[in-house]
């Protein structure tokens, strides 16, 4: 499951009736291990590495015996079937896989345990995700895997990657007339989550933030409207990016900057092996990675996506869970899924590591440097309420049927109207 807003193929309705049919039956109690239940992908190379990796606990612990079920792949599946199961109350599953911007909702709810009576040593993770899984002072998830916004650069086109937001447009503007391109740059555009993942990135180039440290609402402050007006400008005036982008996803950009269409894309970890596959990529051995640039009211910024790890707080076995946490977030086995899925390890201490340059087959350091300037997007339980919000206002002023300032002005009333309504205003925040 990927978790940053990508749509991903699932099973729709009948997959999750019979997730839920699964669980409402039980299982009988018996002697022997004790049973811990880990719902997790059931297709591809993630599903084939978490099962070996279980395997392999329960061969070093076999007094824990762990139950693999099958859920939705589509992170709204997922998370509705999450939602159904522990507003019940249910006992199990005991572990779950949570998207990164679901953890203070379910924290505030009361349905994961707090996870500092285990001790983990969250100094060896990345502190944004370290961040982005706390709630009213606790920690409620580990980070299991990160996930982070990339800009993907044509290295045959350019000696670097733009150190600047400005220097990113010259250079897309000449490839474009020397190269004969038809884009400079393709992001994902269309009224969904990557959009407000985009818009991250760019607010953070400008020195942005979408909710403040205190809490309060800053989405409408000058350097929001200013990345907010660079983007416009970027599509209707500069003509850096297409405006067909206004329409796309990760698949979309993916293509068009796989196919050779464009300088540069911004997109996810997970483009890397196809853009380098040579029976479909055009662009294969030709490309390379680093964070969006910055400008010099701000710093580069990748957004924060990536899998999490959380105890549900009606299990059984807390303890038991914890120790299957323990093992799948250890260094041995982030590499063996950084060598297999091609996922970032979340333990900052491996990227001084030269194994993970060996288990990823390329140079670490821009991905490094992704993760170091990592952002969270707000950490607060209603998020998915508030990114709604902004994703209608950031596309109506992107499709220019409001201007910047006027766009961020409506968001930011209907996001401190929400905030109020739910007795979060002002409350403490991290991220975005």
């Amino acid at each position: 499951m990927r978790n940053h807003g990508m749509p991903i193929p699932g099973r729709g309705g009948a997959a999750l009736t019979a997730a839920l049919a699964c669980f409402a039956c039980g299982e009988a109690a018996s002697d022997g291990p004790t049973k811990v239940v880990f719902p997790g992908s059931a297709v591809g190379a993630e599903a084939e590495i978490l099962e070996r990796q279980l395997a392999r606990f329960m061969r070093e612990n076999p007094d824990v015996r762990v139950v693999q079920r099958r859920t939705p792949d589509a992170a709204d599946q997922r998370h509705q079937l999450y939602v159904q199961w522990l507003n019940a109350g249910a006992s199990q599953p005991d572990i779950l896989q949570l998207d990164v911007v679901w953890t203070p909702e379910f924290a505030a709810a009361g349905w994961i345990l707090p996870l500092d009576r285990f001790e983990p040593d969250v100094d060896a993770f990345a502190p944004a995700a370290v961040a982005a899984n706390e709630w009213d002072g606790e920690l409620f998830a580990l980070p299991w895997f990160v996930d982070v916004g990339l800009l993907y650069w044509r290295t045959d086109l350019m000696e670097a990657p733009p150190a600047t937001l400005a220097e990113l447009r010259e250079i897309a503007g000449r490839a474009r007339r020397e190269a004969g391109l038809p884009y400079g740059f393709v992001w994902q555009g269309a009224r969904y989550e990557g959009l407000v993942t985009v818009f991250l990135e760019h607010l953070g180039a400008f020195g942005g933030q979408i909710v403040g440290p205190d809490g309060r609402v800053r989405v409408d402050e000058k350097p929001a409207i200013d990345a907010l007006t660079w983007m416009r400008d970027a599509v209707w005036q500069a003509e850096t990016v297409p405006r067909a982008a206004l329409t796309w996803h990760e698949e979309e950009t993916r293509f068009a900057f796989q196919n050779g269409q464009a300088a540069f894309m911004r997109n996810w970890p997970y483009a890397w092996s196809l853009l380098q596959n040579d029976e479909d990529s055009r662009v294969a051995g030709r490309v390379g990675v680093a964070p969006m640039p910055g400008t010099p009211d701000g710093s580069a910024t990748a957004a924060l996506g990536g899998g999490q790890l959380a105890i549900n707080a009606n299990t059984d076995h807390p303890r038991a869970a914890w120790r299957v946490i323990e093992y799948l977030t250890r260094s041995e086995q982030m590499l063996e899924r950084a060598a297999v899925v091609g996922q970032y390890p979340a333990r900052t201490t491996l990227y001084d590591d030269p194994r993970l340059a060996e288990a990823l087959g390329r140079d670490i350091e821009p991905l490094r440097e992704a993760v170091l300037h990592a952002r969270a997007r707000p950490v607060t339980p209603v998020y998915t309420q508030l990114s709604e919000i902004l994703q209608i206002h950031l596309h109506r002023a992107l499709t220019r049927q409001a201007q910047p300032r006027e766009a961020l002005a409506a968001a930011a009333r209907e996001m401190r109207d929400l905030l109020d309504t739910v007795g979060l205003a002002g409350r403490e925040a991290r991220g975005g």
